[in-house]
């Protein structure tokens, strides 16, 4: 914004000096050649002024703060907030609620939230919809069409994708595989892709549920199957760049892709039907596999990687599996390092802070080392939920009442520093994640979404 405005003071000293030797030269030409003059330099400022305001308003669009939570699970994937300074306990009846937007469509995708704006997805009558809202008041901005509503799916109300916002673009996948890049000033839509139609995909049973990922000058997809079961597409155009054909060509789950380095191959990992894969960056080159953790139901947990490690898990009586990526001449071998039955999470995904991995075991909040497996404790907290992290406290959200709790980060036991329960319960399961932006909670119940204060300010 500092360079903008020094571009403006610049441009207009030159168009003062301009005037003031154009009238010295021309002084004797008379009034007509003034009157142009002036019309001309008045012209030229007009239009500095629109370039710009708009260049300033583009800018402040694009800017991405450092408590922003621009895409699922965060600014990393990992369900982890950068955000500082949040209240370390909660009074009686929970944070204050700062405000509650309605009529945003049923669904259970969460919410992208960047550069002053929210952005979000649902069905709204017979239309599955995108959205952007006004961080500071809940205010809507646009709504844009993005597909038919599908309710041949399981739990068909809506929505499961999390938009992902970059830059001046908002990306988000909708319930039948349309993939849309929209403007995030307006709603426009730039293009679209269907992983059916396009790239030979087919709807799962509750329908196309991942976030898209943006990385670098690409956009990952899903679309299951022989053909792509992962694509790369250029995020300005949707141009097809790759198409990974994972060789046992496993149909999309409900996962969503996370990016990994290791040995210097940058690579993409997705949970699929038969197990976790891994693809690289560059070409969608197939690299490894791991299927321990996947069952034959639904996969929906996104991985957790660090330390060239993958962890990953799912519910029906399965459980979570660690393994070490090793490069192997160019290529990558996925070595198992252990496998728990005490970390069968379902669809509320796992945090990890301080080398501990958290995570709801079905209806319990289980606190395990991440390299080890060995369990420091056990509680049944909310019950079955989803987790986000900040400031050294865990939100834990259940999925039955909707009850959101406020829980120290820490393997030495279960410390709860308040709780409160969700008003207006929409009456179906409250699966949305919570998120962590710029000093709010946020909580999507359906067509609802509350924004909580919790730095106290």
């Amino acid at each position: 914004m500092g360079i903008i405005i020094v571009l403006v003071v610049v441009v207009i000293g030159r168009l003062s000096v301009f005037s003031e030797t154009a009238d010295d030269d021309y002084e004797d030409d008379g009034d007509d050649y003034l009157r142009r003059s002036n019309q001309l330099r008045m012209g030229l400022f007009v239009g500095l002024v629109i370039l710009s305001l708009s260049a300033l308003l583009a800018f402040g669009q694009s800017q991405t703060l450092s408590g922003d939570w621009p895409q699922w699970r965060g600014p990393n994937r990992t369900g982890i907030s950068r955000e500082r300074g949040l209240l370390k306990s909660w009074p009686a009846g929970g944070p204050k609620l700062v405000w509650k937007a309605s009529h945003l469509g049923g669904g259970y995708g969460s919410v992208a939230v960047t550069g002053g704006r929210i952005y979000g997805a649902g069905y709204r009558g017979n239309y599955e919809d995108a959205w952007a809202l006004e961080e500071k008041s809940g205010k809507g901005l646009w709504v844009t069409h993005i597909a038919i509503a599908n309710t041949r799916v399981g739990s068909p109300e809506g929505t499961r994708s999390t938009p992902t916002v970059d830059g001046d673009r908002v990306y988000v996948m909708g319930v039948s595989g349309d993939l849309v890049c929209l403007s995030a000033t307006n709603g426009k839509i730039l293009w679209r892709k269907n992983m059916v139609r396009d790239f030979g995909g087919s709807v799962p049973q509750w329908g196309y549920s991942e976030s898209p990922l943006v990385d670098g000058e690409k956009v990952i997809a899903t679309p299951g199957g022989r053909q792509a079961t992962l694509v790369a597409l250029n995020k300005m155009t949707g141009a097809l760049i790759w198409a990974a054909r994972v060789p046992e060509g496993d149909d999309a789950q409900y996962s969503s892709c996370i990016v990994a380095e290791v040995g210097g191959i940058r690579q993409y990992v997705q949970f699929l039907q038969r197990g976790v894969v891994g693809v690289a960056a560059r070409d969608g080159r197939f690299l490894w596999r791991y299927n321990r953790p996947a069952n034959d139901t639904a996969n929906c947990s996104t991985p957790i990687f660090s330390d060239g490690c993958v962890f990953a898990a799912s519910s029906y009586n399965t459980g979570g599996g660690l393994v070490r990526l090793v490069p192997t001449g160019g290529g990558i071998s996925a070595q198992e390092v252990y496998f728990t039955r005490q970390m069968r999470n379902h669809h509320g995904g796992m945090i990890l802070v301080g080398g501990y991995l958290y995570g709801f075991d079905e209806g319990t909040l289980t606190c395990l080392n991440f390299k080890t497996r060995q369990v420091a404790w056990t509680h049944r907290s909310v019950g079955k939920g989803s987790l986000a992290y900040a400031d050294g406290h865990l939100y834990a959200r259940g999925e039955s009442r909707g009850t959101v709790a406020l829980v120290e980060a820490t393997p030495s036991g279960y410390v709860e520093k308040g709780r409160f329960d969700q008003p207006d319960r929409s009456g179906k399961n409250a699966w949305s994640h919570p998120v962590i932006a710029n000093g709010r909670l946020y909580l999507r119940d359906q067509d609802n979404l509350f924004a909580y204060d919790i730095k106290g300010g």
